[in-house]
């Protein structure tokens, strides 16, 4: 069975922009997956990447004409400026490791529900009523948001050191455990490809 190593950013466009379908992928081809949220700015500083604000304006016009098409392709609502990004990842990314801990919900629609509460909803996944709303509208305890911080605070930072030493460098990014990478939503269908013995 091939092992997937998912690492994102619960405020990326682009993590949102994945949804549910990586789940699907890795179900369709008998995969399974970890889910590591981590901070991006800081693996952004730690890979040589650029925060969207610093990008030279060419760059930042570019970034938000793709999301636009990409939105678009995939049916899915986007605000290109939320009212609340960027905000504070650490939260939801706490409750994605408890969620993972204490398994028995829909972990994929957990992920998608922070996304789509940033990028669509206009809710700020850094309150405490948005990520006990989102455990709980994918099956989750709400409870799990007051439940082992320190081991979340503790499991963020090793997703960080995971990602810069498997070479993980924007999110989302897959690595699978044959060594190959694929980074971004527009990577998900070689991603496919990869698992199902054709790339």
């Amino acid at each position: 069975m091939a092992h997937i190593d998912y690492f994102f950013s619960t405020i990326s466009p682009f993590t949102y922009l994945t949804g549910t379908a990586l789940a699907e992928i890795a179900e369709r081809n008998g995969a399974s997956v970890t889910y590591k949220p981590l901070d991006i700015m800081a693996l952004f500083s730690r890979t040589g990447g650029t925060p969207p604000k610093d990008r030279h304006p060419s760059r930042q016009a570019y970034r938000l004409q793709d999301m636009e098409r990409r939105a678009r392709r995939l049916d899915k609502p986007l605000n290109l400026k939320p009212a609340h990004w960027p905000t504070n990842s650490a939260p939801s990314s706490y409750a994605i490791i408890a969620a993972q801990n204490a398994g028995g919900g829909d972990l994929a629609g957990l992920v998608h529900a922070f996304g789509r509460a940033v990028w669509a909803e206009e809710r700020d996944i850094a309150a405490d009523d948005v990520v006990r709303d989102c455990l709980t509208s994918a099956g989750f305890d709400a409870g799990l948001a007051d439940s082992g911080l320190l081991e979340g605070a503790d499991t963020y930072a090793t997703n960080l050191e995971s990602a810069v030493k498997e070479g993980a460098f924007g999110a989302p990014f897959y690595i699978v455990d044959s060594g190959q990478c694929f980074w971004g939503q527009d990577r998900l269908e070689d991603l496919d490809l990869h698992l199902a013995g054709k790339l």
